[in-house]
C-alpha cells in the first residue's frame, strides 16, 4: 500500500542551526514528530553536510543544515490532525519566536474543510499547520 504523502524528505538550509534547532525541538512534537535524529556529515559523502532532522515512526523527513537560509526558495506544510492541534502547533511556534502570517481559522479561498495557521520560522521560512478533514481525519 502506498503512503499518503509523496515525498521522503526535505532539507532547509538554516542560518543558526543551534538556534534553528531550538525553535524546532518545541513545535514538531505537539503535530506527532517527536523523534530528532542527527546525521554526522563527517561519516558520509564528501561535501555532505551534518544534518538535523526530525522523523516519526522510524521516518526521517525533515532535516537543517547549515548554511545561507533561502525563505522565499520553499514554503512547508506539516500535517495536524485536529483544528486543536492547528492552534497549539501556531501557539507554540510563536511562543518559540516565529512570526504570524496568519491565525488558524478556514482558508476558504482553498476549501471551507481547509483549516491551518502559518508563520514564519527563525530564518523567515514560510511554515503552516494544516488540517484538511477531509485528506487528515474525520
Amino acid at each position: 500500500m502506498r503512503n499518503v504523502s509523496t515525498l521522503d524528505h526535505i532539507f532547509l538550509t538554516v542560518s543558526d542551526i543551534d538556534r534553528s534547532i531550538a525553535f524546532y525541538e518545541r513545535v514538531p512534537p505537539i503535530l506527532e514528530i517527536p523523534n530528532l535524529l542527527d546525521y554526522d556529515g563527517e561519516d558520509g559523502l564528501a561535501g555532505h553536510p551534518y544534518l538535523k532532522g526530525f522523523c516519526t515512526k522510524g521516518r526521517i523527513f525533515f532535516r537543517q543544515r547549515q548554511g545561507t537560509a533561502a525563505p522565499c526558495a520553499v514554503h512547508v506544510g506539516f500535517v495536524a490532525d485536529s483544528e486543536q492541534m492547528v492552534s497549539s502547533a501556531y501557539a507554540e511556534a510563536l511562543a518559540a519566536g516565529a512570526t504570524e502570517i496568519h491565525p488558524p481559522g478556514p482558508q476558504l479561498h482553498y476549501d471551507p474543510r481547509y483549516n491551518a495557521a502559518q508563520v514564519t520560522d527563525l530564518d523567515g521560512y514560510s511554515l503552516e499547520f494544516v488540517y484538511k478533514s477531509w485528506q487528515h481525519g474525520s
